[in-house]
Formats: C-alpha cells, structure tokens, sequence
C-alpha cells in the first residue's frame, strides 16, 4: 500500500484552480466547517496561527473526513519542524521567508525521505503511515510531498527565478503583505510598486512551470487573479470570516 494520493500536488500540477482559506482559529469544529464549505483546501497557520503540535493534529484529524485538502504553514523552515508535521500526516507544507535558491532547495530536501532527502525516519510510529499500516510509505512518500515555498522580500522577488526552478518546489505563494512591508508600503500591498512586483513574480514562476499563490481578502480581486495565472488561491481567513459575519448580524439587531 503506498501512500495516499495528493490530489492537491497533482491538480496543481495540472495547473487547475485551487481556492482555499487560511485557517487560524487553531479549532479542530472550525477546520471541519471550513473543510465542508466547498473550498478545495484549508490552510493551517501555525506562523500567525497560535497552532502548536497537538492543535495541527486535531485539525488534520477534522480534515480527514472532509473533501478539502489539508495544507500546514509551519512557523519556520526548519528540519526538525517540518519532519513533525509531515509526520502528522500532512502531505503539503508552506515554508514562509524563503529568500533564496538555496534556502528553498533546503527545504526540498528535509521534505523528503534519503535519495531525495534529508528527512529523518519515523514513519512506523507515525500518523502518516497510519502507524506503520502502510507499509510501503517510505518508499512512496516523496512523490506525493508538496511543498509551497513563501516569498515576501524584495530578496525574494530578486531570486524568484532560482526559487521557482529549485526541484522539488511545486508552488510559490507570495506574501502580499510582508512584501509590501519590505518595499516600504506597509499596509499597502495595492501599492503599484507592489503590484508590478507580483506581477512580475507570477509571470516567472509559472514560466519555470510552478503553481503560482496569492492570499486576498478581497472577493473582486479574485478573477483577476487567476486571469493572471495564480492557481493556489487564498480566498481570505476563517477569523476575518467570522468577524465580519458577526458585525453584519449586529448590526442588523433591533434595538
């Protein structure tokens, strides 16, 4: 038995739209709401998120059982945290302040078992062989690996060719926000410098044939988006969601 097929990596890989939503209510009734709401991923923030270990088990647990697929943002790139939450299970992981060619090609490789890799193993005490039911997950575990390199520097924006071409970089999801912020224009990511840098970005990454990503908050910049070739697709916040739903009925109180 192989490991399961990460319909997420290959849709993206076919270049399909994928739309998701960023989940950082760190709830495992909230992540099964949005898993059920239509979307065709759900993000796990553990950078902004407070998301620690057991909350992003308890949250992929909730996913499981929905037709959206899990992605985890772990809070730093780091070996020994990206191998504990590959080893929850999780199949697709974003590494936010990738800057370079070299720092995203680390990434790809603590991804991923020896022959492609560095990640250590563990996989018979593991969620993500169903604690050793399937056998053969080692052996099959890298092609189904997905891995979203976050780029939000001008640093970033310099090396974006080198970061898109880097093997084993299925996506590239630029971070509007900490971008804008690095080019001067904090809180101002609609910025024209800003927007001719994403621009700039997408048209290079789907060059090297890589899913492009974007998150806005902003329903009319959907179509756009994807009209310029982004595929990963962030479609706003499950706190930001809850909170404008709850002013919107407030404000509609009688008294």
């Amino acid at each position: 038995m192989p490991a399961p097929e990460n319909t997420l990596k290959s849709n993206l890989a076919a270049g399909k739209l994928q739309t998701g939503v960023w989940l950082t209510l760190a709830n495992p009734i909230a992540a099964e709401i949005a898993g059920r709401a239509g979307f065709d991923w759900c993000l796990i923030d553990a950078e902004h998120g407070p998301n620690d270990i057991p909350l992003i088990l308890s949250q992929l647990q909730a996913l499981a059982g929905t037709p959206a697929q899990a992605v985890v943002r772990v809070p730093i790139g780091q070996d020994w945290v990206l191998k504990q939450v590959l080893d929850l299970g999780a199949q697709t992981i974003m590494v936010p302040m990738v800057d370079t060619g070299p720092d995203a090609a680390r990434a790809a490789a603590a991804m991923r078992y020896p022959g492609a890799g560095v990640r250590g193993m563990g996989a018979a005490l593991a969620r993500a062989s169903r604690y050793g039911e399937i056998v053969d997950y080692v052996a099959s575990a890298n092609d189904q690996i997905c891995l979203i390199a976050q780029v939000e520097s001008r640093t970033a924006i310099e090396n974006i060719d080198a970061i898109a071409g880097t093997q084993g970089v299925d996506c590239v999801f630029i971070g509007p926000a900490d971008l804008s912020a690095d080019m001067g224009f904090p809180g101002n990511p609609d910025h024209p410098e800003v927007q001719a840098a994403i621009d700039h970005a997408i048209t290079r990454i789907t060059a090297a044939g890589k899913a492009a990503g974007i998150i806005s908050f902003d329903p009319a910049q959907f179509a756009g988006l994807a009209q310029k070739g982004v595929t990963f697709l962030g479609m706003g916040g499950d706190a930001a969601l809850l909170r404008v739903a709850l002013q919107d009925l407030a404000s509609n109180s009688p008294n």
